[in-house]
């Protein structure tokens, strides 16, 4: 449960009284050293879990000097924490935001939630490019008016370096874009030699810095890779300190399929495995979470190195042609095209829609029906006036069926993404609850001004973490206070390996938030998505606030975060 705000200040001002008179009778309450920060007065959560505490926070060249009680120390800025919660900056697991940190570098939805670091890379990342891969904007980077002037890993983070960023990132390599980069769209395995030029990538890719292989296995051409090309790719990371990442090739019908091959490629590549949006997705699957928290509590117990993360929603977000089975996707989206246009292969489409199946995650069969689909993002500027309809209010406006309204949407925008409603509060809950659960954004940063406003993203873009706090802590009591903290610091740092971050500890970077535990809530809505997080006070990156007093600063102190194999990691 949050802590009040007078009940908070009454132990504060006891506690501080006991520890000063100690301190001064020990000699220790003189120091005079002159900090960069320091934040008093705070209740510490210092992301291991561990109850809060009384304490003040200093910090120097962007790490924390000292954690005490420091009654006559001096600083350059102090923050008066009184009231206040003092935590990790919080980590997001799958962020989304390589694109649009290019746009608006601030990223505000992402620090008015107090996320302080992001991983990003879901199966298509940023690097490596070629020539195909930039004429086809597989990325949709000419969308945002950005002209790629990379095409490795080590030289996009050098363009993050150059135009500053909000917030630290780090980035997977992933499985789909190596596989664009070396076959392209195509249906098919990949010969002896394609494989070896794909683990050559994945090795430079890790040598650059990525953190990792992901995959993101329901979205073509994903699905045409098989377990033993994943096992390959994933076996070239691990050697540099890699995880796998993966969004499973089924979160419903056949996800114990889908966990199977999972485990499979951890074991067999020996590398550390992140599920991310851990869901029992279709509402024929609805209840399934405990069985599915049981497999992977199984397989952890056997030695495989298995976590995962949520971001605690209802409905997930993501490629609208993914309702289309995956053989439709073979030779890209013109192709895509051609055959939707087909009437003959509308109906083997339409009829495969309408039939249950474990060959392919059938989202139309896993939504309630046509109104649990709202489109969110488009990128044909006809379409901007459907953002934010479901699919059944366009079918009836159209006077339409809501299968060929989907069919002709795809035919004039290949690339617009949905919001699919299609999971139980239940599984949600207890998914977030289990003690190897993280959280993810799955939302690129984006801002309620700006060309980034035009969009209308799922509402957890802006309010996830802050969402966590208000309903499962405050409200639903499903979480502690510390435990809600742990998943949004230490354990995501603890998986991918920040030594230096998640935890308030002397010597670790200085990424902290400063909230009020009575106050922090999310606004974002399904129908108003667009609306900063309310709460958080202050957020410190790298020792630097990007918000103070609620504001944001517009700093940019935020760092590229290499992997372990990166050679300047190794060097």
């Amino acid at each position: 449960m949050l802590p009040g705000r007078r009940a908070m200040r009454q132990v504060s001002h006891t506690l501080r009284a006991l520890l000063l008179a100690v301190f001064i009778a020990a000699g220790l309450g003189t120091a005079q050293q002159r900090y960069d920060v320091l934040i008093r007065n705070g209740h510490i959560i210092d992301g291991t879990g561990s109850p809060w505490y009384v304490g003040d926070i200093a910090i120097v060249n962007g790490r924390i000097e000292r954690i005490s009680v420091l009654p006559t120390a001096q600083a350059t800025t102090v923050i008066d924490a009184r009231g206040m919660i003092v935590a990790p900056g919080f980590i997001d697991m799958l962020g989304q935001s390589e694109a649009s940190m290019l746009v608006n570098p601030h990223v505000p939805s992402k620090i008015f939630q107090g996320i302080t670091t992001e991983i990003t890379g879901e199966g298509d990342s940023i690097a490596p490019l070629n020539a195909r891969l930039l004429a086809a904007d597989t990325g949709g980077l000419r969308g945002y008016g950005i002209k790629p002037d990379w095409t490795t890993f080590s030289e996009y983070f050098a363009r993050l370096k150059r135009t500053g960023m909000g917030i630290n990132l780090a980035s997977y390599v992933g499985a789909t874009q190596v596989r664009r980069y070396v076959i392209g769209e195509a249906d098919r395995p990949p010969t002896a030699a394609e494989l070896d030029e794909m683990k050559a990538l994945v090795r430079q890719a890790m040598l650059d810095g990525a953190v990792g292989l992901s995959t993101s296995l329901q979205y073509a051409p994903a699905p045409f890779a098989s377990t033993g090309e994943l096992i390959e790719l994933a076996s070239a990371a691990a050697p540099f300190g890699g995880i796998y990442a993966t969004h499973m090739r089924s979160e419903g019908d056949a996800i114990d399929a889908a966990l199977d091959e999972t485990f499979r490629i951890g074991r067999e590549a020996n590398i550390p495995v992140e599920i991310w949006h851990l869901k029992a997705a279709g509402k024929k699957n609805w209840g399934r979470m405990p069985e599915i928290v049981s497999r992977i509590d199984h397989a952890r117990a056997s030695g495989i190195d298995v976590e995962a993360d949520t971001y605690a929603y209802p409905a997930w977000f993501n490629s609208f042609s993914a309702f289309i089975p995956p053989w439709a996707h073979d030779g890209g989206d013109s192709k895509l095209i051609e055959r939707l246009k087909d009437p003959a292969t509308r109906v083997r489409i339409r009829k495969q829609m309408e039939t249950d199946s474990i060959t392919w995650d059938n989202e139309w069969l896993e939504v309630p029906g046509p109104e649990g689909i709202l489109v969110c993002v488009v990128r044909n500027p006809a379409l901007l006036p459907l953002q934010g309809k479901t699919i059944a209010q366009i079918a009836r406006e159209e006077g339409k069926d809501p299968i060929d309204t989907i069919f002709d949407l795809l035919i004039l925008d290949p690339g617009m993404s949905v919001a699919v409603f299609a999971m139980s509060e239940q599984d949600v809950a207890l998914a977030l609850k289990q003690p190897w659960v993280s959280v993810d954004n799955d939302s690129q940063g984006t801002a309620p001004t700006g060309s980034l406003a035009r969009e209308h993203p799922h509402p957890r873009a802006y309010g996830t973490f802050p969402r966590i706090l208000r309903k499962y802590v405050h409200e639903d009591h499903l979480l502690t206070l510390e435990d809600a903290i742990r998943k949004f610091s230490a354990l995501p740092a603890q998986r991918m390996r920040l030594t230096d971050r998640g935890v308030l500890k002397q010597g670790m970077c200085a990424d902290i938030v400063v909230f009020d535990p009575e106050t922090v809530h999310d606004l974002a809505t399904f129908e108003k998505p667009n609306q900063l997080s309310v709460g958080m006070q202050y957020v410190l990156v790298n020792g630097v606030a990007v918000i103070a007093q609620g504001k944001p600063t517009d700093a940019l102190p935020g760092k590229v975060l290499l992997g372990q194999g990166s050679r300047e990691q190794v060097h």
